[in-house]
């Protein structure tokens, strides 16, 4: 169990400086294409965690750091995801496809005490990759070229806890430190012109904020359970510092800039380019067997420098339903009895308002929890694998409509470490 814990380890962390985070086109604006905030098991039941009480006691649920009542293990968590992402357009007729694999998930969570856990991880927030040329014919001899890039990524490290009040109310706290530098450039060149003319713009992020959660959940006949959560995030306490240069140069052999004169350089610290967010939940289900639950997500639209221009995010909203369900995790007989199904599906107003249109999501969802086959119900190891089929943006207005397969895969390993042995 823990060479496998230190092999993990050593794998993440080959792929967190190694990975490539692919991104939508659409994260070519702000800080960049925003990553989902959870695991593979609450992402394959449509994102729903605000009310979401995991039965069994090997799981921490961060998303709402309230809802940890039934850990009781040590629990390690590595996971990946793999995004499928076809671009289309009719603007000129694009089609296009992008494929990226990174470590989307690692986090460790233990009991502290029968009404305490805590848990750490580490998580991507947002990234951008992208490269985009367009160019236009001003006569017959002359061409004006544009070139948009853009790299970079957001990380962040979570660190929350949990406070059973009593047997039906808790509390919860989550920090969250994010860092990590992303830019964008625009270049315009001339054919016959030996200057370029370049805008950059980058992104220096180190930044807290906080998010506060809470639960009900109400024990009915029959073991059934209603389970009512919130949670709240406040506005970030930390700085971007964005720097914005207008300058003119050449390239040398490879990338190197040569003879650049700066005709414009300014820079903005900003402190609410992380949005308050809001959710609240319900959810219904009956004990080890299955759970149903919806939520509805809001986050506050906020405004950023980008490109020496401020740029306005709307508010969004995110619709979500999702459940679980375990056939009989005592019968020993069928593997696939004691196998954990997941379903659900969202529908997303996002942030981004672009030339009049809405650039929305949906998806629907789905996933299964292996348990290894040597798993007792307080033991339980698990390989969870996760579908996410959906699309956003829209052909409208030459935008551009993102259809994407997103395949995401997670070990959990789950004993008791850190008890203290009765005898020796």
């Amino acid at each position: 169990m823990k060479r496998i814990f230190v092999l993990s380890s050593l794998v993440a962390g080959y792929f967190l400086n190694a990975q490539s985070i692919g991104n939508s086109p659409y994260g070519a604006y702000g800080i960049g294409d925003v990553k989902y905030d959870n695991t593979v098991e609450i992402n394959s039941m449509g994102g729903i965690s605000t009310a979401y009480i995991w039965d069994f006691n090997n799981s921490f649920n961060f998303r709402n750091p309230a809802a940890n009542t039934n850990l009781e293990l040590t629990t390690l968590k590595v996971e990946g995801t793999n995004e499928n992402n076809y671009y289309k357009s009719d603007f000129n007729n694009i089609d296009s496809k992008k494929h990226s694999t990174y470590v989307s998930n690692i986090s460790i969570a233990f009991p502290i005490s029968k009404r305490v856990k805590f848990g750490m991880g580490f998580q991507p927030y947002s990234s951008k990759s992208y490269d985009i040329v367009t160019s236009k014919a001003l006569n017959s001899e002359t061409t004006e070229v544009h070139n948009f890039r853009g790299e970079g990524s957001l990380n962040t490290i979570q660190a929350a806890l949990s406070y059973q009040i009593n047997t039906e109310f808790a509390v919860g706290l989550r920090s969250n430190f994010y860092f990590g530098k992303v830019q964008d450039i625009e270049e315009v060149a001339f054919t016959g012109a030996e200057l370029i003319s370049g805008y950059a713009n980058s992104y220096r992020v180190k930044a807290f904020n906080f998010t506060l959660g809470t639960t009900y959940q109400k024990k009915l006949a029959n073991d059934r359970k209603l389970t009512f959560g919130a949670t709240y995030t406040i506005g970030n306490s930390g700085n971007l510092k964005s720097m914005y240069t207008n300058s003119t140069y050449y390239y040398l052999v490879g990338e190197q800039k040569a003879y650049e004169n700066i005709v414009e350089q300014q820079s903005n610290f900003d402190k609410k380019f992380l949005p308050q967010e809001a959710s609240i939940g319900v959810g219904y289900g009956k004990d080890t067997k299955w759970f149903l639950g919806t939520q509805v997500d809001y986050k506050k639209g906020e405004n950023i420098n980008f490109l020496g221009q401020p740029f306005y995010y709307q508010d969004s909203y995110r619709y979500s339903v999702g459940g679980w369900y375990l056939p009989n995790f005592n019968n020993f007989r069928s593997y696939f009895s004691r196998v954990i199904y997941r379903y659900g599906a969202y529908y997303e107003k996002g942030n981004l308002q672009l030339n009049g249109t809405n650039i929305n999501k949906m998806a629907i969802t789905a996933g299964v929890t292996l348990p290894f086959q040597k798993s007792v119900i307080n033991r339980m190891n698990s390989l969870d694998i996760g579908l996410e089929v959906g699309k956003r943006g829209t052909l409208e207005n030459n935008m551009i409509r993102q259809n994407f397969i997103n395949l995401r895969i997670g070990v959990n390993f789950a004993d008791k470490w850190f008890n203290k042995k009765l005898y020796n």
